[in-house]
């Protein structure tokens, strides 16, 4: 894990559709780079609302990630995941990839009652994937 930056920003600076968080409170804002074999493996975009996790300014995230942290340390209700493909663009020198190239986001968000607690979007280089289902045929007969 190499921590790219660490802020703290005010919580009107957050979208709604991401998070959202009281009048004034403050959000810890992380970007990670996950490695595999000291290559990047994942690009990590997280917001932690402090109102609702302020033991989160004393972690350091450079000797943990912050969702192992998060799943260790605080409890939730709910949350809910969206994954997508875009291209690489501005993340391309950060996964080291072409800017053209495909990757695969999954963007989370985690919430212990009407509360945020997280949101973070992950970006994957869509070489390093291949997505399987397999299933069962549906019983023969009406349905």
């Amino acid at each position: 894990l190499r921590l790219v930056s660490r802020r703290v920003i005010g919580g009107q600076r957050v979208s709604q559709d991401r998070m959202r968080v009281p009048n004034g409170a403050k959000v810890l804002s992380l970007r990670c780079i996950h490695l595999a074999d000291e290559r990047p493996f994942a690009l990590e975009d997280r917001l932690i609302n402090l109102a609702a996790v302020p033991a989160a300014l004393e972690v350091d995230f450079e000797q943990v990630p912050p969702g192992t942290w998060l799943l260790q340390h605080v409890p939730w209700t709910e949350a809910e995941h969206r994954i997508g493909a875009i291209n690489a663009g501005d993340f391309s020198d950060l996964l080291e990839v072409d800017p053209g190239g495909a990757c695969l986001f999954l963007e989370r968000k985690t919430w212990r009652g009407s509360e945020s607690i997280t949101h973070v979007r992950s970006v994957f280089a869509g070489a390093n994937f291949d997505l399987t289902a397999r299933f069962l045929a549906p019983p023969p007969g009406p349905r």
